[in-house]
């Protein structure tokens, strides 16, 4: 049986991670087929089938992390599974938009369960470098997976159905539950468990709220994250309809996913020199300033900016993205370090809470146009520079109280 340092380990965590991803970016090439065949009223309807998928996984964080404090990782994460499979069967055979839409719903909130559970197995087993190089390896796979997914979803829509993209995602989470079955043991010992609390949960939701540092980098991340999310919802409009690339809008999405991936390679050089502060400073700023360029390129255009301005900012806006996720993460745990299991699920949900408003607010507003995205995207960078600068600003002068 593998321990928690064995390659066969690092690939299993690796494969339960990308779920997420796999489960958002593999749809994109067809939720506009999806969203005409159920009957969605509205054309920007079809941005439900992210966005739904985000607002279950929400909850999903909240639950899943505490509840694998208390009953194992294992049997938290094939809990997380039956219901993501479930929710998969119910987008297959589903009639409507609405019944679509509560498949995503159940299938986020199942997703939670390996993505949180997965990282709480590294922590049960490793630390230290051991720790950084499984995660560092993680990641990899992870950055990989916006890259490569949309092509998978469109070469499904060559040869078969929307329908298949779904079976696809059971036979996935087929795969990664009875590989966990037998060949992973539990890394959670029974004496190290604690019992579930209802209390202890809000008690730590209520420590993150009423700590500047901790809420301000929190709503910061959400507020970028928005962005993130609005992008997802929207880039098939964009891309296949507004600028007529659906044939290579794989190509512009895993092209632009690239970005990211970067950012996190040049942050983890980077940070140990410079600090997160210092560069995730900087790359807000880059954030800001792109879109406020995509909003002068958008008025000048009458909303439609040449599509090698549009990809070169968006490159460079996901690259500024890809640098204040994780810093932005860090520094908001830096204060909790004694609730870390707890404050994570809390931030983790109240960003994506943020991300979720945000994201829909934006995406609903679409019309064809880059006047509501490059607006959005502007005020989002500059509610997040609002957000960091307060918890900077409480952070320097708690330090300077201090005796």
């Amino acid at each position: 049986m593998p321990n928690t340092r064995s390659n066969e380990f690092i690939a299993l965590v690796a494969l339960l991670t990308a779920m997420v991803a796999m489960s958002i970016d593999t749809m994109l090439p067809a939720i506009g087929v999806m969203a005409s065949e159920l009957g969605a009223y509205n054309p920007n309807d079809r941005q439900l089938i992210i966005l739904g998928f985000f607002g279950g996984m929400m909850f999903g964080t909240l639950i899943f992390g505490p509840i694998s404090d208390s009953v194992g990782r294992k049997n938290a994460i094939y809990a997380g599974m039956v219901l993501y499979m479930a929710g998969c069967l119910i987008c297959m055979f589903a009639t409507s938009f609405p019944m679509l839409i509560a498949g995503r719903l159940l299938q986020g909130f199942g997703a939670a369960s390996p993505r949180v559970c997965a990282i709480a197995m590294v922590r049960d087993g490793a630390a230290g470098a051991a720790m950084a190089r499984i995660m560092s390896f993680v990641m990899s796979v992870f950055m990989l997976v916006p890259i490569l997914a949309p092509s998978i979803g469109q070469l499904v829509l060559f040869v078969a159905s929307w329908h298949w993209i779904f079976v696809g995602f059971m036979a996935m989470s087929a795969i990664a539950t009875i590989w966990l079955a037998l060949r992973q043991p539990e890394t959670l010992a029974l004496d190290k468990r604690l019992p579930f609390s209802a209390g202890k949960l809000a008690a730590s939701a209520y420590e993150v709220i009423r700590h500047p540092v901790a809420l301000g980098n929190t709503m910061a991340v959400g507020a970028i994250f928005g962005a993130f999310v609005a992008y997802l919802g929207t880039s098939q409009q964009i891309f296949a309809e507004q600028y007529n690339q659906g044939a290579y809008f794989a190509l512009w999405f895993g092209g632009l996913a690239v970005a990211i991936a970067i950012a996190m390679i040049v942050n983890g050089k980077l940070v140990m020199q410079y600090g997160m502060r210092k560069m995730s400073k900087y790359a807000l700023y880059g954030f800001i300033v792109t879109w406020a360029l995509m909003v002068l390129a958008t008025l000048a255009s009458g909303g439609h900016p040449p599509l090698v301005i549009v990809g070169v900012l968006f490159f460079v806006s996901f690259f500024c993205s890809g640098m204040l996720f994780g810093n932005y993460n860090a520094m908001a745990m830096e204060p909790m370090g004694h609730i870390a299991g707890m404050a994570s699920a809390v931030s983790g949900s109240l960003s994506s809470l943020v991300a979720v408003v945000l994201g829909a607010f934006a995406g609903r507003y679409y019309d064809g146009t880059m006047y509501p995205i490059s607006f959005a995207f502007l005020g989002f960078g500059l509610l997040a520079l609002v957000w960091a600068e307060w918890a900077a600003r409480r952070a320097s002068a708690a330090q300077k109280s201090r005796p």
